[in-house]
């Protein structure tokens, strides 16, 4: 399975979108993907399994997961028990004049997150209240869309993500990672392979270095992540690629070399199957006229 790219309203001057109070199957479930809005999963209810980037979570009530852009990720929900959850997606050109004071930014709980590769925040009782309450005024202005509503929004997102930055300075700094979750060997070979994309990470590198077999190393990968080993591999490879086409001068072919991806004709290809764009194109900023789901 590869990760798809999932698609957005085409609103460019207010990039915002709303997933309220939805409850999924495991069937309807999102497949694993990737998008560069962030991301902000609340749990109402029920149980399952949230894996971001490369580790896994448990999903219950007053969960909160904050999911920067260019994380692969996917919620399997509990089949008897499945999770009932809001989710907001927002662009960083939305907030990113929102500093009045020089030492806050509403984006610092996911670079936060991202930099400790922790993306679960149990809540307490008085922030679900909060937050419910939030999500219910953006749910009512987007479906009255009265004068002003786009502006509404934006302060409701700025209070929440104020909210959420107060809690996440001392919540983040603790380790929230279920260990139950899979064995620590594959916990292992998912940091091994955030690590060093341009090293082996064939099937069969991968599980000579975990010590199990190959086939087994496979089923408990596909089982934990939803993705088969190359789908996964090329994804991460090509979320550093995106960073280094952007933030580098790096030439296409030096990126393709640091990501470990054995040619340039096979670089543009993985590369445009998982971005819709070709390298050139997404390091001058170009957009697809057609996105794909």
């Amino acid at each position: 399975m590869n990760p798809v790219r999932k698609s957005f309203s085409n609103d460019s001057l207010f990039p915002f979108d709303l997933v309220f109070k939805d409850t999924k199957s495991p069937e309807r479930e999102l497949p694993d993907h990737l998008h560069d809005r962030y991301e902000l999963v609340y749990v109402y209810r029920g149980k399952g399994t949230m894996f971001i980037d490369q580790k896994f979570y448990d999903m219950g009530q007053g969960d909160l997961f904050l999911i920067p852009g260019n994380s692969i990720h996917r919620a399997f929900p509990d089949p008897n028990d499945p999770v009932t959850s809001t989710a907001v997606f927002f662009a960083p050109s939305l907030i990113a004049h929102d500093n009045l004071d020089d030492s806050y930014h509403g984006a610092r709980c996911f670079e936060l997150a991202r930099k400790r590769k922790q993306y679960k925040i149990e809540t307490s009782s008085p922030f679900q209240t909060a937050t419910e309450q939030v999500l219910e005024e953006i749910r009512l202005e987007l479906e009255l869309t009265r004068t002003g509503y786009r502006q509404a929004i934006f302060h409701h997102l700025q209070l929440w993500l104020l909210l959420i930055n107060r809690l996440a300075t001392p919540a983040l700094a603790d380790d929230l990672e279920d260990a139950r979750i899979g064995p620590q060997w594959m916990k292992e070979s998912l940091g091994y392979i955030a690590a060093h994309p341009h090293e082996d990470l064939s099937l069969s590198a991968l599980a000579q270095q975990a010590s199990v077999t190959g086939a087994h190393f496979s089923r408990v990968f596909k089982q934990l992540t939803g993705m088969n080993v190359t789908d996964y591999v090329n994804a991460k490879r090509i979320v550093q690629a995106k960073e280094l086409l952007l933030e580098t001068d790096d030439g296409i072919g030096l990126v393709a070399e640091k990501c470990g991806f054995e040619s340039l004709p096979h670089f543009h290809r993985i590369f445009k199957k998982i971005t819709g764009l070709t390298p050139g194109a997404y390091k001058r900023g170009k957009s697809p006229a057609h996105p794909s789901h």
